[in-house]
């Protein structure tokens, strides 16, 4: 894995951190309009990153996969490799 890539998968990682933990704050404030907020422009971002992320590298799921035959998840490298 080059450089490049470990910084931009840390940053979709940070990024998706950052959605659980707002999404566990709001279970208990549901009401919070700055959490909702920055719920909302997180999520914006990480999806961002990990389209970015997945058209230089590859998937990061298989949910990410395009559904061909034959079978292309094996192929890539995985996100850890």
């Amino acid at each position: 894995m080059n450089p490049n890539q470990a910084q931009l998968l840390k940053e979709v990682m940070a990024a998706d951190f950052t959605l659980i933990d707002l999404n566990l704050y709001l279970n208990t404030h549901p009401y919070d309009q700055n959490a909702i907020m920055l719920f909302y422009n997180c999520a914006q971002r990480a999806k961002i990153l990990r389209n970015e992320y997945e058209r230089l590298y590859g998937p990061l799921t298989a949910q990410s996969t395009p559904y061909k035959c034959p079978w292309q998840w094996i192929n890539s490298p995985w996100p850890w490799e």
